[in-house]
């Protein structure tokens, strides 16, 4: 673990999972039912275990989520309500990044976020953060700096320990980062913002899923795990239109070596099945989009063979955590999976006084 202030693993103790509840102005209107029964699958595996962290838009009665929550015997003791207006509901990319140091500091960076490059509507998610600290849901003595910059929290991936795995499709696109300057320039701010060790910033040059809005963000790629392992979106159909690619980015990550200079114990996920939208679009499906808890992981699952085969990697990668499956075939309607609408609040970090309980 770094011994200053830094962006943690995500497997770092937490004192919350932030999720933003859909709504019928969101993206998801046309199919809100479905999707909601998505966010009830996820709050009802993490509310038996830890905090449950709810953006409420004034668009969502309160009274009829609590009333669904106890019909799917959902822990309501540990769901918390916090009233805040939303486009979407992506948390990943519009909720905070909140850097750690030793037991209890904590200090939080809050991005632009700008709906993936200007693709989206994004003035309301951008102002969620800066109203979660002015209503008092952070505790009173953590600082939060806007930093005038686009960082979305599913295009970065950190082990904790210095180093940070990204697509240059992503963040050197010039739609997020044109103020930046150039890599190396672009490398020692993250560097700054966030903890890094600058010469353990690695990008990557492939790797991108049909149906993705985000320009390649990494948590549908390659995601760091505990022990110097990486677990990544593999590809075993040659006929498959992602192939080439991903073989590519495989290749890359062996390229690689932890902190301690070893080459990283690789664990490649099955590919799922082809998924398509009604007008017969290729949807985004990816298993690397998992979500790690203090005790679990949430895994998306997509309703084919290969499901099984993928969450028994993921028990391999984390064999200190229970892998639950996650059907997200609603969420990948919309481009994005269980990781995408998720972010994990590090413990020490919240003021629960503040926050909605009834």
């Amino acid at each position: 673990m770094r011994d200053l202030l830094h962006l943690p693993a995500e497997w770092f103790a937490q004192d919350a999972i932030l999720i933003t509840w859909p709504h019928s102005s969101s993206d998801w209107a046309d199919n809100l039912a479905e999707v909601e029964s998505v966010y009830l699958d996820l709050v009802g595996a993490i509310s038996h275990t830890q905090d449950v962290l709810i953006q409420l838009d004034t668009r969502v009665d309160p009274e009829r989520l609590k009333a669904l929550f106890e019909k799917e015997g959902i822990n309501q003791a540990q769901c918390q309500f916090v009233f805040v207006d939303s486009n979407d509901s992506w948390a990943r990319d519009h909720g905070p990044m909140t850097l750690v140091h030793g037991e209890s500091g904590r200090y939080i960076r809050n991005f632009l976020f700008n709906g993936w490059g200007g693709k989206f509507p994004a003035d309301k998610d951008n102002a969620l953060n800066r109203a979660m600290y002015d209503q008092g849901v952070f505790r009173s003595d953590i600082g939060m700096e806007d930093i005038q910059s686009e960082l979305e929290g599913g295009s970065i991936e950190v082990d904790g320990e210095g180093s940070l795995l990204t697509t240059k499709r992503c963040l050197l696109n010039a739609n997020r980062q044109a103020d930046n300057g150039d890599q190396s320039e672009y490398e020692a701010r993250l560097a700054d913002w966030l903890g890094l060790d600058p010469e353990r910033i690695f990008w990557l040059e492939h790797g991108e899923l049909a149906g993705d809005d985000t320009d390649a963000h990494i948590d549908t790629l390659a995601r760091f795990a505990p022990n110097g392992t990486l677990v990544y979106q593999g590809c075993e159909r040659a006929e498959d239109e992602h192939y080439t690619d991903l073989q590519a980015m495989a290749e890359e990550l062996r390229q690689l070596r932890t902190p301690a200079g070893e080459p990283y114990r690789l664990i490649a996920l099955p590919w799922p099945d082809a998924q398509y939208n009604a007008d017969g679009e290729r949807l985004a499906a990816s298993y690397a989009n998992f979500l790690i808890t203090n005790q679990l992981v949430l895994m998306p699952t997509y309703g084919v063979a290969q499901d099984g085969l993928a969450m028994e990697r993921l028990s391999d990668a984390f064999p200190e955590r229970r892998v639950v499956g996650i059907d997200c075939r609603a969420l990948i309607e919309q481009g994005g999976s269980l990781h995408c609408i998720t972010m994990q609040i590090p413990i020490n970090t919240l003021n629960r006084t503040s926050i909605e309980v009834d």
